[in-house]
């Protein structure tokens, strides 16, 4: 039974990840997706490049003006079979919120693609690292 539990855990989103900068290569945050009333959310944990003290200036509404650290970046995303849906994502740097799915390939449950949706059908998809 334990080992049935940790399969299921290790095959889901939940959990701390790396993200990596995508001019540089390098690693450039660590972000916790928790599951909350059915949903998945996830709050940047710690930053690697920037001080941490960091505030999003280009953040919009509540957002505006907060530390980066302790932000909720991922928001409202939705399990559907074997992948995540219908979240939003927001890029602290740039203050923009795109549609956001998560998924693993080939079985590999260390690494996660997330992809960002621009309303204008343009996406871009990352790869983060399981801690």
């Amino acid at each position: 039974m334990v080992l049935t539990t940790m399969n299921i855990s290790a095959q889901s989103p939940l959990g701390i990840w790396k993200t990596i900068d995508d001019d540089s290569g390098e690693a450039k945050s660590h972000v916790e997706i928790y599951e909350q009333n059915g949903k998945f959310y996830g709050e940047v944990v710690k930053l690697l490049l920037k001080p941490s003290d960091t505030v999003c200036t280009e953040c919009k509404g509540a957002k505006n003006n907060k530390p980066v650290l302790g932000m909720i970046i991922i928001e409202d995303l939705e399990a559907e079979d074997d992948y995540w849906k219908n979240g939003d994502i927001l890029d602290p740097l740039t203050g923009s919120v795109y549609g956001c799915s998560v998924w693993f390939e080939d079985g590999k449950t260390d690494e996660m693609q997330l992809r960002g949706r621009h309303w204008t059908g343009i996406y871009r998809t990352q790869t983060w690292y399981r801690i």
